[in-house]
């Protein structure tokens, strides 16, 4: 059995027992560490074998998996997860930049609020990933009818006429 499957499955199991928020207080704490230490060490790669990462950063291996799964979107190489055992030497190159727009996209406050960004980005770097950020979820309605253009329900008459009419 892979260790990304011990992952999922103690999730579900954590889920079931003692519920989902339970599971984000403790998950939640675990990876605000582990982001702590990488943002306060962001000019080193971390390189080594799963066990020897997940002791370097205080955590278990189980839970060294689930924050894998969580910045591997972030890396500028991916990790299959599916193939990781204790031993595998794995190599995290992290783009910074990736990182702090997928946490603004998970909502993730304890994380993106750090502050040890602030050796990363400047404040001005920050809000300018904010400002994609909030721009990527706006949706945009390019083709509006003009009042006086043909109404779109094809009954022939003007748009204020018909269908523009409040």
């Amino acid at each position: 059995m892979s260790l990304y499957t011990d992952w999922t499955d103690m999730v579900v199991e954590y889920v079931k027992t003692k519920g989902q928020a339970a599971f984000w207080k403790k998950y939640g704490s675990i990876e605000k560490n582990i982001y702590s230490s990488i943002l306060a060490n962001h000019t080193n790669v971390l390189q080594g074998s799963i066990k020897d990462l997940s002791e370097q950063l205080n955590t278990s291996i189980v839970f060294f998996i689930g924050f894998l799964d969580g910045i591997n979107e972030s890396l500028e190489t991916q990790i299959n997860l599916e193939e990781l055992e204790e031993t595998t030497n794995i190599e995290l190159k992290i783009n910074y930049e990736k990182l702090y727009y997928n946490m603004l996209d998970s909502k993730a406050d304890y994380l993106y609020k750090l502050p040890q960004w602030d050796a990363i980005f400047s404040s001005e770097k920050r809000k300018e990933i904010h400002k994609e950020w909030v721009s990527s979820k706006t949706v945009v309605n390019t083709n509006k009818t003009g009042r006086n253009a043909p109404c779109p329900c094809g009954s022939g008459k003007k748009y204020k006429n018909c269908c523009g009419k409040n």
